[in-house]
């Protein structure tokens, strides 16, 4: 009996300990599996990640600009900085609907960090105000504005050509324009086309665009100033301008910089253009080079130049191509996404 048992106890055993060996083998296989599957699947995501980041990285560039006296805002494209083609068929992406004038000239447009642009323009030859609207896309804007720099100014002429810089640092905007303050800096021999202008740099900041600093002083530099435009660089800004002396004629660009996007040094450089009247400056970090963009007016074509070191510049105007009649306006950089729904 005690041999039985004994029989019974081992095949009981065997017949268990199988089992449970069995099953251990089966679950250990399905685990396994599982774990191959997560792997596999860990890797697809990695690649389709890796392929989406770099398709979404992939620098795609902007221009809006203007036509005539201001007919409303154009907007151009580039992969490469070099060759821009208009969008739409150089159709208007927004007509204005304020100023005096009720223009819409020198469109200077910047992304903050949640995506939304910021548009500011010259609304009227002679007005104390300047235009804004924002958009998520480029093509639904939100309502037009008069935003009234200058009133606080009396007698102020004019308010020109309003340019934008998002400064990252502090989450500021920047505005700033050319205005000519009858009596506010000694006068300057003039052109008779040009007499009683004598114009210096302003600028207002806001977080929201919906209140904003005192204006004040932005640049004078000794001459009549127009089209600034603020690009940073490796911790630095450079402020382009316009020298708009006209007797004798200047009409060509100058740099300056500083370690902060205001306070700038008066003393700028010698001209960075050629032996051509240029202006609307616009710049625009395309790999290792910067490029400036400006209309030659006088030429109604556009040019450009381009540094690696921002003291030494190359003039490639006979290298880039733009829309027939583009004037004044600026660059930018956006993601595809954006482009593909302007086209």
């Amino acid at each position: 009996m005690n041999n039985n048992n004994n029989v019974y106890t081992k095949v009981e055993f065997l017949f268990q300990n199988n089992g449970g060996f069995s099953y251990f083998c089966q679950k250990s296989t399905i685990i396994t599996m599982k774990k191959n599957l997560l792997f596999l699947t860990a890797i697809i995501a990695w690649v389709f990640c890796a392929c989406t980041s770099s398709k979404e990285s992939k620098d795609v560039y902007l221009f809006s600009y203007f036509n005539g006296n201001g007919d409303g805002l154009h907007l151009a494209y580039s992969m490469d900085g070099l060759k821009w083609e208009a969008l739409k068929g150089d159709s208007i992406f927004l007509k204005p609907e304020i100023g005096k004038d009720k223009l819409m000239r020198d469109p200077s447009i910047v992304q903050d960090e949640a995506g939304t642009f910021h548009m500011v323009w010259t609304s009227g030859w002679w007005d104390q105000g300047i235009g804004y609207a924002s958009s998520k896309d480029l093509i639904n804007w939100s309502e037009q504005q008069n935003i009234p720099v200058m009133e606080k100014f009396e007698g102020t002429k004019n308010t020109w050509a309003p340019e934008l810089f998002y400064d990252k640092k502090d989450k500021t905007f920047y505005i700033f324009w050319a205005s000519t303050v009858p009596g506010a800096f000694p006068e300057l021999a003039t052109s008779e086309s040009e007499k009683g202008l004598n114009h210096r740099q302003y600028y207002v900041t806001t977080k929201d665009f919906k209140t904003f600093s005192d204006t004040q002083l932005f640049f004078e530099p000794g001459f009549s100033v127009i089209d600034g435009a603020i690009l940073e660089k490796d911790n630095t800004y450079y402020l382009f301008v316009k020298n708009e002396n006209s007797a004798p004629a200047e009409k060509n660009l100058r740099i300056t910089s500083n370690n902060k996007p205001f306070d700038f040094p008066t003393e700028v450089s010698a001209p960075i253009t050629g032996d051509y009247w240029a202006e609307g400056p616009t710049p625009l970090q395309v790999g290792e080079y910067v490029y400036v963009y400006f209309d030659k007016y006088t030429q109604k074509k556009y040019g450009a130049i381009r540094s690696k070191d921002m003291q030494h510049w190359e003039d490639v105007s006979d290298s880039v191509s733009f829309p027939k009649g583009i004037r004044h306006g600026t660059a930018f950089k956006v993601s595809e996404e954006i482009l593909n729904g302007l086209k």
